[in-house]
């Protein structure tokens, strides 16, 4: 059984914010400006993003219902009705509330009726994740589409009263750096048993992913002091104890970030390896790089490796669009698309490497149509 993805859709919040805007959405922490902002900025390329927080940190859309305007749009853009989909795939790193899962909460924002259900958690590669699962449904005939949406709203864990419950009144540079890094949106695809009647689709190859977490800690988290190794902020008498130690800033260990490449780039090989891909043939490179400084390090290691595959090749909308951390594929497939004229028979290659314990995806992609 084939399946292709026959729609894509996004949702970027508000206006794009660019750089020198950013502490005016966010907040100055303690009323002063960073000392990290500009050489983060310099090292990622990230122009501008969009937050779903407003200049008073007040949040102007839900992260179920970001998802549920990408999921409209893909709809809109299909020859499918919502009555008719079948299954309903989410992924988020966080949703508006710990339970229910975010699926749930979404299949409400969108009003679907009677739809199998999932919700993948984690970091960038649970869309990935949610994908395959929903890929997987199709192949197996269990549905014949799906809609799988990944949306992300970090904006709110940036705000400056955040670092300013802890009780340490220096913001160490693990638990600032990701606040100039992530930001807000959504994509969504929607999965199909055919191609489209008219038009172009992309048919699914193959998604596969190699998780790392054995080897290596973790490396971007919530839910744990700088501290502490240990006690997670469950473990903590209060909420109020555990905001206080730190626990629920996002951190991400820098030290450990260079690995994300080699794992990533490692990944690759594997697959050239085991007869999945041949680097001349991919048209298209579509990678969710988190900064420019890695896209120069992957392009670094993949000529040494003699994979290289030429610039030209490679797409991405992230110094326009910002990092939408899970959301970022999707966005980045459903722009690349819809301003690309693409021919039956090209190619597209995905990579999604993450840095939360280290699992990279990936998917290659064919044209039809």
């Amino acid at each position: 059984m084939q399946v292709y993805i026959n729609s894509t859709g996004r949702y970027l919040p508000g206006k794009a914010v660019n750089n020198e805007e950013i502490e005016s959405v966010l907040g100055l922490i303690h009323g002063k400006k960073s000392r990290l902002k500009r050489k983060i900025l310099n090292s990622n390329g990230i122009l501008q993003r969009h937050y779903a927080i407003n200049d008073q940190q007040q949040t102007t859309i839900s992260n179920s219902d970001m998802a549920a305007n990408a999921g409209m749009n893909c709809i809109d853009e299909s020859y499918l009705a919502p009555a008719k989909i079948q299954m309903l795939s989410c992924a988020t790193s966080q949703g508006d509330m710990v339970l229910p899962g975010f699926g749930s909460m979404v299949q409400a924002a969108l009003n679907l009726s009677e739809v199998e259900l999932h919700t993948s958690h984690g970091i960038c590669s649970s869309s990935m994740m949610a994908l395959k699962t929903a890929f997987n449904n199709i192949r197996c005939q269990d549905s014949d589409n799906a809609l799988v949406i990944a949306s992300e709203l970090t904006s709110r864990l940036f705000k400056h009263s955040r670092y300013e419950q802890v009780t340490d009144q220096a913001v160490d540079f693990n638990a600032e750096f990701l606040r100039w890094m992530l930001s807000d949106g959504a994509g969504a695809l929607l999965l199909e048993n055919q191609p489209r009647p008219t038009g172009r689709s992309l048919r699914i190859d193959w998604i596969k992913s190699f998780s790392h977490a054995n080897v290596f800690p973790v490396c971007m988290s919530v839910g744990q002091s700088k501290d502490e190794e240990q006690k997670t902020w469950q473990d903590y008498s209060s909420y109020g104890e555990a905001e206080q130690a730190g626990a629920l800033l996002l951190r991400q260990d820098v030290r450990l970030l260079d690995n994300i490449v080699a794992v990533g780039v490692q990944g690759f090989l594997k697959l050239i390896a085991q007869g999945h891909v041949d680097p001349h043939k991919i048209d298209h490179v579509l990678c969710h790089f988190s900064s420019k400084y890695f896209k120069n390090k992957i392009f670094e290691m993949l000529e040494v490796s003699g994979a290289s595959i030429a610039e030209e090749k490679w797409y991405t909308n992230l110094y326009q669009r910002g990092n939408t951390g899970c959301a970022s594929i999707f966005i980045m497939l459903d722009e690349f698309i819809k301003t690309h004229e693409l021919k039956a028979g090209e190619t597209l290659f995905c990579m999604v490497p993450e840095s939360g314990r280290f699992n990279c995806a990936y998917m290659h992609l064919t044209v039809v149509g």
